[in-house]
């Protein structure tokens, strides 16, 4: 390091020290450690955004986008129609299962190349020579699709709750299309002001909103035990309902893990705020392995605590609300007060994984943009001075939210078909990154990195693409068969998917391989 170089770096403080898990001498004038100045230069990228995230915020990041528990709630009913009670519990903790190979895989390549970019970037450094422009530019134009849909789609999510809330007090009030699209414009605009005006403070934000989902899951879980009659063990973890009309119960319980594999999506949710992580290489990884164990047992307990407390399973299935957990809590404490204090504090913690979801959101897209991947990549990857943060992305998330929640208005079908490829283009990016990665492995020695899975880092690689492979084919599946399929049960995500690979592969060929500059070109890792 140049003398330039060592005056830009101050004495870290004993609790800076202690939290990042790493004991590095000195800080940058942006807050990273020498570690964090070598591993951006060894990737040919200027620090331009502030590294205040520590370990105990970045958990926080990712468990509160996660929101594992609550929005497994929410969900609860695709896996109560494929699979019933045991299919819920069951399914989650095969998903589960599948996924903490996933984290894992997504751990070590985020302490290999700790980037903003995620899933382009290491597709670009690992994949074969003469495919690394391609399928990197492939990768990161989808990845930023399906985090785009992803967050206009769980802002839709909140939205309906809140509508279901309000069918529950007031019975003759009729959702209206409309209705839906103006709270979703009003949610994304709350989360765009926490992600500018109090940009700074986002880090302590997320270590307060991983407080409140700590005591959220259990103000939910008492009241439940406490209150509500008790299930029969044997039915509530033997008894599989094949309620889509599948030809088998085994058909019907891999249709219905859509449920458990959307409620525990988001692997990479904090890889794509690397650049704002203080030692990202060491905890960043930290972060990502503790986020998928704890969210995913609070996760699991809820999931069977559900299941023994929902009662009629057909009952709830039908109710008003269209979220059978709101009516289960309804039937539980027989007030409306109660329910709507259960209901908004899940209401409240999914927000608040919103406004995690804009900050990565608009990071992957900054990313991207930055090396030229996106049209009108000058504007979009533009940082405002001052602020350090990728403010033309950010604006331009809201814009983009604000843009696919009109389509509800015309048409809740094509809304939610097109929020459906959200998931499978995340999966996408992942088994894309990983199959690089034994590649990699198998021609040669990996990049150093500083959170290493060992000799069994191919074998958790090659099971993570094997459960992913999996249940990426079955995400494709509706949700009900026969007669019950239709134009507005049908799943559109092959079309949607399919119609937006066309759109990433066309604009390659007319202007991405000549603006694109895939990441792989910048790395210098002998220096």
């Amino acid at each position: 390091m140049g003398s330039s170089d060592k005056s830009s770096v101050v004495e870290a403080t004993t609790a800076d020290k202690a939290e990042a898990g790493y004991d590095m001498p000195t800080v940058s004038k942006l807050g990273g450690t020498e570690a964090d100045e070598y591993e951006m230069r060894m990737l040919g990228k200027t620090q331009q955004l502030n590294r205040n995230f520590r370990f105990i915020s970045t958990l926080g990041f990712a468990c509160t986008l996660m929101s594992t528990w609550e929005i497994g709630l929410m969900t609860s009913m695709f896996a109560l129609l494929n699979g019933g009670t045991a299919g819920l519990i069951w399914g989650y903790l095969v998903v589960w299962i599948g996924y903490l190979m996933v984290f894992a895989t997504m751990a070590e390549m985020a302490s290999m190349s700790p980037t903003s970019g995620g899933q382009y970037h290491w597709v670009s450094e690992l994949a074969p020579a003469g495919t690394q422009k391609f399928l990197s530019y492939l990768t990161g134009w989808v990845s930023v699709i399906g985090w785009q849909v992803g967050l206009a789609s769980l802002t839709f999510l909140v939205g309906t709750m809140i509508q279901g809330l309000i069918v529950l007090g007031n019975p003759s009030y009729h959702p209206e299309n409309w209705h839906g699209t103006l709270l979703v414009i009003a949610i994304a605009a709350f989360c765009i002001l926490f992600n500018t005006f109090l940009a700074k403070r986002l880090p302590m934000i997320e270590g307060m909103i991983l407080i409140f989902h700590l005591l959220g899951f259990f103000a939910v879980l008492v009241p439940l035990w406490v209150l509500a009659p008790r299930g029969d063990p044997q039915q509530v973890f033997t008894q599989f309902l094949n309620l889509g009309g599948w030809q088998t119960d085994g058909l019907s319980f891999m249709v219905g893990l859509l449920a458990p594999v959307y409620t525990l999506i988001g692997a990479d949710s904090a890889v794509h705020m690397a650049e704002e992580i203080k030692d990202a290489s060491v905890v960043l990884p930290r972060a990502i392995m503790w986020a998928a164990v704890m969210n995913g047992s609070l996760g699991w307990i809820m999931n069977i605590t559900f299941a023994f407390t929902l009662g009629d399973v057909y009952s709830i299935l039908e109710s008003p609300t269209h979220y059978p957990f709101i009516q289960v809590f309804y039937d539980v404490t027989k007030s409306q007060a109660g329910t709507a204090i259960m209901t908004a504090i899940i209401i409240v913690n999914i927000t608040s994984a919103c406004i995690s979801t804009v900050a990565t959101v608009s990071r992957q897209t900054w990313s991207f943009a930055r090396d030229g991947g996106l049209p009108g990549s000058s504007f979009i990857s533009k940082v405002k001075p001052g602020w350090n943060i990728p403010l033309n992305s950010v604006m331009l998330t809201f814009v983009i939210t604000a843009l696919l929640s009109l389509i509800n208005i015309g048409s809740s079908v094509a809304f939610n078909a097109i929020g459906s490829m959200a998931t499978t283009a995340i999966l996408g990016t992942y088994i894309i990154s990983f199959t690089c990665m034994v590649l990699r492995r198998l021609r040669g020695p990996l990049p150093p990195r500083r959170w290493s899975l060992g000799r069994y880092g191919i074998f958790i690689n090659l099971g993570a693409i094997s459960f992913l492979l999996i249940v990426w084919v079955f995400i494709f599946f509706p949700i009900f068969t026969g007669e019950a399929l239709t134009v507005e049960t049908m799943n559109w995500n092959c079309v949607m998917f399919g119609g937006s690979m066309i759109i990433a592969v066309g604009y390659y060929f007319v202007a991405g391989r000549k603006n694109y500059t895939p990441p792989v070109m910048l790395v210098k890792r002998d220096e």
